[in-house]
């Protein structure tokens, strides 16, 4: 395999029980450490030993099939922010790949899904390198976190699809019928804070209000008073922003994320707001190291947290208030005797 090589789990994923090994003296603990997350996580402690890239991108495909053998997929993803091996911002179509690029990805991953004699929504993922080989990464067979980027730029219901294919239908479309239009971002919100290693955050959501206008998308679970605690993922929703090309998709998250409003608990908002907002990031030159290169000493902005604590503090009495109005006309009337 050669050096570096990356440990990772055998049964499962999300960053758990991965460990990047830049030489063989290096080896012995690193199986260890990732033997035992591996256990604790997945209850499995079977590791695989890969050929690590360094510095590559995270491009993904979408698939899917049927059960009378049609496979197709539904153009790429790009997914090289993360921290921790686990994606924070995703976006379709990718600045990096070319249509002779994207065409013999897309015809790798439909390959690597027929040999399973595959049906359903997947996901055949890639690391790409600086010269444009691209090497098979893993298959997750299901549908993921970020895809209504695919569907935004698809203009497809994949859950829709994932329905029919169940009740033994055809794919509603052939490669040749696929068409790409636009771009799509989106970001995932978490409780955690970026400026203390992503360690997650637990608490009251004190005031939630979820963003609005045209091209933006938000899926969420939460609501205001809703308590955020250490047994679930801390992803609490995800902002997902369409325009008519790349710049526009990012004008249009960030000005989502701009107008989103948590309160309560401390979040990787203002993280991923000035990761939008980097030049690097906007000129598209993307790795999976992006976030260690240029976001290792990042702190919260100062001039953000007078402004938070303004908001609660007007948010608790405007609740207050409204629960004075309604005890009775007597105790609110100015002249009552």
């Amino acid at each position: 395999i050669g050096w570096p090589l990356m440990v990772k789990a055998a049964a499962g994923g999300g960053g758990k029980g991965m460990r990047l090994v830049p030489r063989l003296a290096d080896l012995h603990d690193a199986c260890v450490t990732a033997r035992r997350e591996a256990q604790q996580a997945f209850g499995s402690d079977e590791l695989i030993l890969e050929r690590a890239l360094i510095t590559p991108r995270h491009i993904e495909f979408q698939i899917f099939g049927d059960q009378h053998g049609n496979l197709i997929h539904l153009g790429e993803r790009e997914c090289s922010i993360q921290r921790r091996h686990q994606k924070v911002i995703e976006e379709s179509p990718s600045v990096a790949l070319t249509a002779a690029l994207r065409e013999a990805m897309g015809t790798a991953a439909v390959a690597a899904a027929r040999t399973v004699n595959y049906s359903n929504a997947g996901t055949v993922e890639f690391l790409l390198d600086h010269d444009g080989t691209f090497y098979f990464l893993e298959i997750n067979t299901r549908l993921q976190v970020e895809h209504p980027v695919t569907e935004c730029v698809t203009g497809l219901d994949l859950v829709e699809w994932q329905i029919r294919v169940a009740e033994g239908e055809l794919l509603p479309l052939c490669q040749e019928g696929l068409r790409l239009n636009g771009s799509a971002m989106e970001v995932r919100l978490y409780a955690e804070n970026p400026a203390n290693d992503f360690l997650p955050v637990t608490g009251e959501i004190l005031l939630w209000r979820e963003p609005e206008g045209e091209g933006i998308r938000v899926e969420n679970g939460i609501q205001s008073g809703d308590q955020v605690s250490i047994y679930y993922d801390p992803m609490l929703a995800k902002i997902i922003a369409y325009g008519s090309d790349r710049a526009a998709a990012c004008r249009r998250l960030l000005r989502a994320l701009e107008t989103t409003t948590l309160l309560g608990l401390t979040s990787n908002r203002s993280y991923v707001y000035a990761v939008l907002n980097h030049p690097v990031f906007q000129a598209g030159e993307l790795s999976t190291a992006f976030l260690a290169d240029y976001f290792a000493d990042w702190t919260e902005p100062v001039g953000d947290i007078p402004l938070a604590l303004i908001a609660v503090t007007l948010a608790q009495w405007l609740e207050h208030s409204q629960l004075e109005t309604n005890r009775g006309y007597w105790r609110n009337n100015p002249n009552r005797p």
